[in-house]
């Protein structure tokens, strides 16, 4: 489980091809010495919930399997591309965000950015199967960052970044065109379910 706020960043430093579709993702990670992860342990990597299955120095290895790489952006990034790394929760640690819980729900667009105030508002493609969920004043995770929606149409909704956001994640990076990985609010994704 996740909260959503972004403390660290990590940089793809390696993708090597594995049986069947798959591949190891090396991580160069921020904050492997204050959150001292291991192995067998779920770290969120651009909001996808993943399994460590090496950690040395500041480095992580991941399998990723043909159904994450599907579901999520991750075997579209490059060696040195930016990603958010978050940590799992700990007991007792607070709550600023919302619960994440790393199923990547969809992958869409980013369709525009532009300045308002301090910060950017980002306009996403809304993915149709996503439309009960994605509506004004809603959670969603935008590669793996917690989120309220700012305004929603039947194509598209926004989001809206403070200065903090833009600095201290890879929003900050997504220009038009570019894709993310979306998490609905698992409270909303359960009461829809008949």
């Amino acid at each position: 489980m996740f909260s959503g706020l972004i403390w660290y960043r990590g940089e793809i430093v390696a993708s090597v091809p594995a049986e069947d579709g798959a591949l190891t993702l090396r991580v160069r990670c921020d904050g492997v010495s204050v959150e001292l992860p291991a192995a067998k342990e779920s770290i969120a990597i651009d909001g996808a919930c993943l399994t460590a299955t090496r950690v040395v120095g500041s480095e992580i290895d991941f399998d990723v399997v043909p159904e994450t790489l599907r579901r999520t952006t991750l075997g579209e990034r490059h060696l040195g591309d930016r990603v958010n790394v978050e940590y799992a929760l700990r007991l007792g640690e607070r709550m600023g965000g919302h619960f994440v819980y790393g199923h990547v729900d969809a992958v869409a667009a980013v369709l525009e950015r532009r300045r308002e105030g301090q910060g950017e508002v980002i306009r996403i493609e809304r993915p149709q199967q996503l439309t009960f969920a994605l509506v004004d004043k809603a959670f969603v995770a935008v590669d793996g960052v917690s989120l309220t929606i700012a305004a929603a149409a039947s194509d598209w909704f926004e989001i809206a970044l403070i200065p903090e956001t833009l600095a201290a994640t890879t929003l900050g990076e997504r220009a038009p065109g570019s894709r993310v990985n979306l998490e609905i609010d698992p409270v909303a994704r359960y009461a829809a379910r008949p």
